[in-house]
């Protein structure tokens, strides 16, 4: 699908995360929000009424729109892949939330039929495309810690069933640290070091069922499905290497903990889950640490949808591409399969780190 002028979405998927994707997406003039639909239609309807979007309703009122050119899938990571399956053949392309997929076997199918239709897949994290994470990719491009050498991150935290009013679906497969938080921190360790070679890692769970802790479910209980603790090592094909925490379990919280260790300095990341934050280096032989301001934009969630738009119409590939988040998937799955097995495992896929933005991008600007 081509056409001129500002680009017509439609949002499949009116929980919580829509309310984020919505702030930006009705204010970028790029863009045109057209429907908002849901298995539950009256939620549906709710969000567009909260938004001023004109339509609203079912699934299928959003795939065959004729104004949308990109679905946005914020559905249940469960139907992620038969969501934007359905899109592709509906001949939309398609972002997607975290995770792609599930396993490879469903999003090796889901690339593959979007490449026989010539349709676009991307999908989240676009966090890197915040000031935080660009900025940080400029700083190690300008070689201000030398070569990067090794990576070190932490995301540990009691677990979300403290304060989501519906956390069960976050214990369940496909969910978990892991897979929750864990495409963040992969994909900025992916933007800086390139592909993901192999991995080892060990997992375990703290407990077998868990209580909500607020709304109308609180008090509730329900089973964990997935290992609340993962510590992953991770090989990349250019020869560098990382250790990550996934934690459910940690009731010391440390959110965001991002460190590049290169051959002159250290570098702490801004929190990848986040699209700003300033930058700190500790040279070498230095006890201190520098502050760096960020710089570009911090808009938030719907900037990958924005980059995919604005590239749809000038003919460019987009950044926050599907290869790239299958590759970020399988390295999730070989993890899974490390922790099963005790043993090193390759991650057969590959993937090229996304390309920066001009450093005066901007969301707001209306271009098209």
């Amino acid at each position: 699908m081509t056409g001129t002028g500002a680009v017509g979405v439609g949002i499949i998927g009116a929980g919580n995360i829509s309310t984020q994707y919505l702030d930006n997406l009705t204010r970028f003039p790029d863009l045109v929000v057209h429907v908002v639909s849901d298995l539950d239609t009256t939620a549906a309807a709710a969000r567009a009424a909260e938004y001023g979007i004109a339509d609203s309703g079912s699934v299928e009122q959003a795939l065959d729109h004729p104004d949308v050119e990109i679905i946005i899938n914020l559905t249940t990571p469960a139907a992620h892949v038969e969501v934007a399956t359905a899109a592709v053949r509906a001949g939309k392309h398609v972002w997607s939330e975290k995770p792609f997929s599930l396993d490879r076997e469903s999003g090796r199918a889901l690339l593959d039929i979007a490449a026989k239709e010539g349709i676009r897949l991307g999908c989240a994290p676009d966090t890197i495309l915040g000031a935080g994470l660009q900025s940080a990719q400029r700083a190690i491009s300008r070689g201000d810690i030398g070569t990067p050498l090794a990576g070190l991150t932490m995301m540990m935290y009691s677990g979300p069933d403290a304060w989501h009013p519906n956390p069960a679906f976050l214990f369940q497969h496909g969910a978990g640290p892991l897979f929750d938080m864990g495409p963040y921190y992969l994909t900025a360790l992916i933007q800086t070091f390139g592909a993901v070679a192999s991995v080892a890692a060990i997992g375990s769970q703290s407990r077998a069922t868990r209580t909500v802790g607020s709304g109308d479910k609180a008090g509730q209980e329900f089973a964990v499905e997935v290992p609340t603790h993962v510590q992953a090592l991770l090989q990349f094909e250019g020869g560098a290497s990382s250790q990550s925490t996934f934690s459910f379990d940690s009731p010391l919280s440390r959110m965001g903990f991002v460190e590049i260790t290169g051959t002159e300095g250290t570098l702490a990341v801004p929190d990848p889950n986040n699209f700003d934050g300033d930058l700190k280096i500790m040279a070498a032989g230095s006890d201190e640490w520098t502050t760096i301001p960020s710089t570009g934009t911090s808009a938030g969630r719907g900037l990958g949808v924005l980059d995919m738009a604005r590239s749809i119409r000038s003919g460019t590939p987009h950044r926050a591409q599907g290869k790239l988040a299958y590759h970020v998937l399988d390295t999730m799955v070989s993890i899974t399969e490390s922790m099963n097995s005790g043993a090193f495992v390759a991650v057969d896929s590959t993937a090229k780190a996304a390309p920066p933005l001009a450093e005066d991008w901007d969301p707001l600007a209306k271009t098209l």
